[in-house]
């Protein structure tokens, strides 16, 4: 079985027949100075005394080492000078990177320059065959992979590592298919491969990007998207009443929609599922059998509440009056975030509506 390294260097090879590690065939793994690991030799687990001729001259073997760990901020990785790397693409693949892209929710919360400094950051590779290793549990992690075509099996042994023997991978956990990723946790904790993945197909094909890409826009745009989130619930007068924990807990859970002028946000008798608070722009609500706008909405409002609240069909239609982004939060995350704030989202008024009592629906005429 070879890796995806080797197969970046030899460009071109074939899958091994064996699927055993060490031995012959096996593979072997080198210390950070290249020294060639003998743990697989020492059954009993005693490490050998070191090799001076392995390591740097000045090397002092005898002093302790400290160990640290890399910073969680995405801005602490580079420069403030940062640029993405950019790779040329024909218009082919840039048709079948955004449709691996599209259902990949990392992605979701990008702005429209963020998604563009992706795209031309990932880079193609092709997998040309099966039991290729693409990443192998206990390695340093410096690549994210997104899946375009085939299938990739996901491998965990428990001690950590790969181990040698015919179950050197360890227990076959799951299966990426396409429009799926993985790689992601190594580089978000600065943490060692969790898991072993295996193409389980051949001619498969990802998207590769490299770690500072990845910390730098992803990593960034998720901190400055929740920073912006609390900073606009602070705002709400609807969220007063709620701690600072409690609002950065909503922040964690919602996800930003656009609606250009004259867009039907949500309409009238469709069933209830989300929740939605103006970040930016207008709206106005329309009921039928009333005349005119039943209510307006503009930065801090709230609607789409009442069919939540009384697990009801939407009793209104909401059109975007400008262009608008709201930030929408799902049913279930409503109904366990906000309900030290219920009584006050029943006590809403609405225009031409004769009451607005907790056991009626608002919008809801006589």
């Amino acid at each position: 079985m070879q890796s995806l390294a080797e197969v970046d260097e030899n460009e071109t090879m074939s899958p091994s027949t064996s699927l055993g590690f060490g031995g012959d065939g096996g593979a072997v793994f080198n210390t950070p100075f290249h020294a060639d690991s003998s743990a697989a030799s020492h059954p009993s687990g005693v490490r050998s005394p070191p090799n001076p001729g392995s390591y740097p001259a000045q090397y002092n073997f005898a002093r302790r080492t400290s160990v640290s760990a890399e910073s969680l901020k995405p801005s602490a990785d580079t420069a403030d000078n940062w640029s993405p790397p950019f790779h040329q693409k024909t218009p082919d693949q840039l048709e079948r990177l955004k449709n691996a892209l599209k259902d990949n929710f990392l992605f979701a919360h990008l702005d429209d320059e963020q998604y563009s400094q992706v795209l031309g950051a990932l880079v193609e590779k092709p997998i040309p065959a099966k039991d290729i290793r693409v990443i192998v549990q206990g390695d340093v992690g410096d690549y994210f992979y997104i899946v375009e075509k085939g299938s990739f099996d996901v491998y965990v042994h428990p001690s950590g590592s790969v181990q040698p023997g015919p179950s050197g991978l360890g227990d076959h956990v799951g299966t990426i298919n396409a429009g799926g990723s993985f790689g992601e946790l190594a580089l978000m904790y600065n943490a060692p491969r969790a898991a072993t993945v295996v193409s389980a197909t051949p001619n498969s094909t990802l998207w590769a990007l490299d770690r500072v890409t990845f910390r730098k826009i992803l990593l960034e745009s998720s901190f400055a998207r929740r920073r912006m989130y609390e900073q606009f619930l602070a705002e709400v007068p609807l969220l007063s009443s709620l701690t600072p924990y409690e609002r950065s807990k909503i922040a964690d859970a919602l996800e930003s929609s656009k609606f250009s002028a004259g867009d039907t946000i949500i309409k009238e008798g469709d069933p209830g599922l989300t929740f939605y608070l103006v970040a930016s722009g207008e709206a106005e609500a329309y009921k039928a059998g009333a005349e005119g706008v039943v209510k307006q909405y503009q930065k801090g409002d709230f609607f789409g509440e009442l069919a939540l609240l009384n697990d009801q069909p939407r009793a209104a239609s909401v059109v975007a009056k400008t262009d608008i982004t709201v930030a929408v939060l799902g049913k279930n995350a409503f109904q366990r975030m906000l309900g030290p704030v219920e009584s006050i989202m029943r006590r809403t008024k609405y225009v031409g509506v004769k009451s607005g009592v907790e056991e009626m629906d608002p919008l809801q005429k006589d």
